[in-house]
Formats: C-alpha cells, structure tokens, sequence
C-alpha cells in the first residue's frame, strides 16, 4: 500500500468517527498517566470542514473526561471572532455542549499576535493531540505552497502567514511546522474528493507542505472517496 512519506494511513469511510475514537483513547490513556488535577489533556483543534466534522463527532463522546481536557488552535483567520469566516465561532458552535466543561479554551488571536499564542502554547507544555485538515492544494493549518511561514525558524511555533496564490482568502494566524511538532500525536484528516489529486501528488513524493508535517507520530485519516485507487 502506498504510504505518505511522513506518517501511517488509515483508509476509512468515516474520518470523523474514527478521529473522535482515536481522540478518546489517546485521552483516556494519557489522563491514566497524570494524577488527577494535574496535567490536561490538550488538544488541537483545526478550522475547516474536516476540523468541525471530527470535533462535531468528539463533543457527544461521554467517555473523554472533558473536564481535564482543554482545547487550543491550530490556524485562525484574521477576522473578527464571530465573522463567519473564524475558527474560533465555528469550533465553538461544534463544542458547545462541552465548552463549560473544558479545563480551558484557548482560540488565537490576530490582534494578540503570534508571540501572545507561542507563549501560552509552550507555558501548557505541548498538544497531545492535533487534528489538521488537507487542502485541495496540499496545505494544512495555515502554512500554503510558497507562503512564508513554511520557512519560519526552527525555534518558531507560531506565525502569521497569507496564501501567495490568493486562493486561501484574508491574514492568518497559523501553528508553523515547528510548532506542529510540538504535538505527541498528529491527526491529518482528508475529506472530500476534491483532495485527490493533491493527495496523489503527495503520495507520489511531491513537497507539499502538508508532506512537511513531523511529530513523534503522524497519522493520516483518509476518506475512502479520496483515497480509492490511490493506495
């Protein structure tokens, strides 16, 4: 089976199902390990249809404790928290049922900056979890073919970055692959046939930057409309 060059592939006719069980068991397992009242578990929560369908799954789950789990961002549009167009409005309308319950809710903020989100990212110690979506042209969270965040430095978690081909529309504010990394576990979900091609061209080796995501695990949740013929 052909394989993206970063990380395992898992085939599934329900991405958000399967992350919202995945998501439950990394939970479950790592508050296992912590004292009660300690660490929380973290997670990261990206925008776009593939980030609201998985969190939209994870938020009826009963079996994560929730109130030892707190949620931070992968990329923000540079609008106003309730413009259509944030993931901040989006993901609290998927977590609703659960926002009181969570140890903390942490959105980015354009007018904050980068610096403000880097910080607060490094003072919680990491994400244990981080789902990213797949555009149509390879990119994930807010890092685009070309853009200036993929050569951020090394030391550098959090940018703002703009799509140079003008197809990603406004500012962001985006983890860098730095800051990616920081995660124990990366969730790269793949939805809707309109990813194909780039998906191909990734599994053929292509550099996309969504091929330049590396954690300690990486795994790849691809629709079986994507991925059908392909793998």
């Amino acid at each position: 089976m052909a394989q993206p060059v970063n990380g395992d592939l898992v085939v599934t006719d329900d991405v958000p199902g399967a992350f919202a069980d995945l998501a439950v068991s990394e939970g479950r397992r790592v508050l296992s390990e912590r004292d009660e009242g300690g660490i929380p578990f973290r997670l990261g929560c990206s925008g776009g249809s593939s980030g609201e369908r998985c969190y939209a799954r994870l938020a009826v789950r009963e079996d994560l404790d929730w109130s030892r789990t707190e949620c931070f961002f992968a990329d923000e549009r540079c609008v106003a928290p309730d413009d259509p167009m944030s993931n901040q409005r989006a993901l609290r309308a998927v977590l609703k049922p659960r926002l009181a319950e969570l140890v903390g809710f942490h959105p980015m903020s354009c007018a904050d900056g980068p610096g403000a989100y880097e910080a607060q990212l490094r003072f919680s110690g990491g994400l244990d979890v981080l789902q990213l979506g797949f555009g149509p042209d390879g990119h994930t969270a807010s890092l685009f073919p070309g853009s200036a965040a993929l050569d951020a430095p090394p030391d550098q978690l959090v940018a703002t970055n703009v799509d140079p081909a003008g197809r990603n529309p406004l500012e962001r504010m985006t983890l860098t692959l730095a800051g990616i990394a920081v995660a124990g576990l990366v969730v790269i979900a793949v939805t809707g046939a309109e990813k194909r091609d780039a998906f191909a061209r990734l599994l053929a080796g292509e550099d996309l930057p969504a091929s330049r995501v590396h954690a300690p695990r990486v795994l790849w949740l691809c629709e079986t409309v994507v991925a059908k013929g392909l793998v």
